[in-house]
């Protein structure tokens, strides 16, 4: 069944336009008057509804029962991602998502290509990172999208894991291996750019408890990395 983000609150047997993106989306789905569709706004659960008529500038839906269903991991995933450039970062955010993260924080390190020192411009790629988050949870079945945390450079990132016991991180030079170190707890996973992160990124890492492991000797880009580390936490956690 098609799905929808839709940024408005939903009680059931209400009749609603659907907001503009969500109508647009609809129209690229060719629903008709009759369909079904599933509506969830990010507040939990969903609510299976019927579409009731497609018009050129708008399209209402009548909202079903709500459906308490969720789809998230049995423990919170955090992702400390340092910014890639192009797509990568919004590969990154998509396959995340579809990995059971609960947070995402976009972090600049030393070899981050990307330079997001504008505020205007750093909110403006948070918002787009919203939206490829919202839109993943619309194929992947979740209906509480990950919360995209401000741009920050990796020193003022630590307060971030504070709350997660299990905190890790990816290093070619490491003894154990990622596995060995993964738990069924909370978890926080910081993962360089393209290039790695520098050895005193690494060492600062340590000084607040992100413990290293490596994944193979393969050299992993930013995004390839973080989708192959989120699948060894999600192992550990019983997802796979």
């Amino acid at each position: 069944m098609p799905r929808l983000y839709i940024a408005q609150p939903l009680s059931a047997a209400a009749v609603i336009e659907l907001t503009a993106d969500a109508a647009a989306h609809a129209r690229a789905l060719r629903l008709r008057p009759g369909d079904a569709v599933t509506l969830f706004n990010g507040e939990g659960g969903e609510h299976p509804s019927e579409v009731v008529a497609v018009e050129r500038r708008r399209v209402t839906v009548r909202v079903g029962a709500h459906d308490p269903t969720e789809r998230e991991l049995p423990a919170a995933v955090q992702l400390l991602q340092a910014v890639g450039k192009g797509e990568r970062m919004d590969t990154a955010v998509e396959k995340a998502t579809e990995l059971g993260v609960s947070e995402i924080v976009p972090v600049l390190t030393e070899r981050t290509v990307v330079r997001l020192n504008d505020p205007q411009r750093a909110a403006k790629r948070r918002r787009h990172w919203e939206a490829v988050a919202r839109a993943a949870c619309e194929q992947c079945g979740r209906n509480t999208p990950p919360r995209v945390a401000e741009p920050v450079p990796l020193a003022q990132a630590w307060g971030h894991s504070r709350d997660y016991p299990l905190r890790l991180t990816l290093d070619p030079l490491a003894d154990p291996r990622l596995s060995e170190l993964t738990g069924a707890q909370a978890t926080s996973l910081l993962i360089g750019p393209e290039g790695g992160l520098s050895p005193t990124e690494l060492e600062a890492a340590g000084e607040h408890g992100f413990l290293r492991g490596r994944v193979g000797p393969r050299v992993l880009r930013t995004e390839t990395a973080a989708v192959v580390a989120l699948a060894a936490v999600g192992l550990a956690l019983g997802e796979l």
